[in-house]
């Protein structure tokens, strides 16, 4: 059984991905783990909302009671975390998890909203930033689409996408989500570039 070596942080950088609610974050972040030509290990982020019946605590998220979150979130535990859709729920992802991910020789893989990402890209300016986007016509009816959202939550998202739109600048990267496959290429090859500037380094 082959060990990975341990990943130090100059050789692993952090992969954020973000992208408004509908623009296909979580079909190219399954893609990128099977395709992407480095190992990337999924961040699980933490949250406060109760778990559905098919998640598993560990695997989807980790679930924790809002008194744990607010213990961890004190101690400084958290590398990002922030209520998210105006819902209630707190969500967050733990330092651990980055740790984690390099003791596996992997790259950290974060897919988070904007605030979030704006806060790992702070603390890491060096991060592997992605903003994911779809063609304007496409937003709203990939949203409607899914029918697991009331009209209420529809338009709280739509204008949550548009002011995230807003600091799409703020990303090293924005990939236009209008082919998955060539999305999924694309995501790669910015990977691979980076790959190729540390092993230069």
């Amino acid at each position: 059984m082959n060990v990975a070596e341990p990943l130090s942080e100059s050789k692993s950088p952090v992969v954020v991905l973000s992208g408004p609610s509908g623009s296909g974050k979580t079909t190219i972040v399954h893609r990128l783990l099977r395709e992407s030509p480095v190992r990337l290990e999924m961040s699980i982020s933490a949250t406060t909302r109760p778990r559905r019946p098919q998640e598993v605590h560990g695997r989807d998220y980790y679930f924790l009671a809002p008194e744990e979150f607010e213990r961890r979130r004190l101690a400084g535990e958290f590398l990002e975390c922030a209520e998210v859709h105006r819902s209630g729920f707190w969500y967050g992802t733990l330092h651990s998890e980055l740790d984690r991910a390099r003791s596996l020789g992997a790259w950290p893989l974060l897919e988070i909203d904007v605030e979030g990402a704006l806060n790992v890209m702070q603390a890491y300016p060096d991060a592997l930033s992605i903003f994911l986007t779809t063609p304007a016509d496409q937003h709203e009816a990939r949203l409607r689409a899914r029918g697991t959202e009331s009209e209420e939550v529809i338009q709280r998202r739509l204008q949550t996408a548009r002011n995230e739109l807003q600091l799409a600048d703020s990303y090293r990267y924005r990939v236009v989500n209008d082919d998955l496959d060539r999305a999924v290429r694309e995501i790669c090859a910015i990977i691979a570039q980076q790959e190729a500037r540390l092993n230069a380094g």
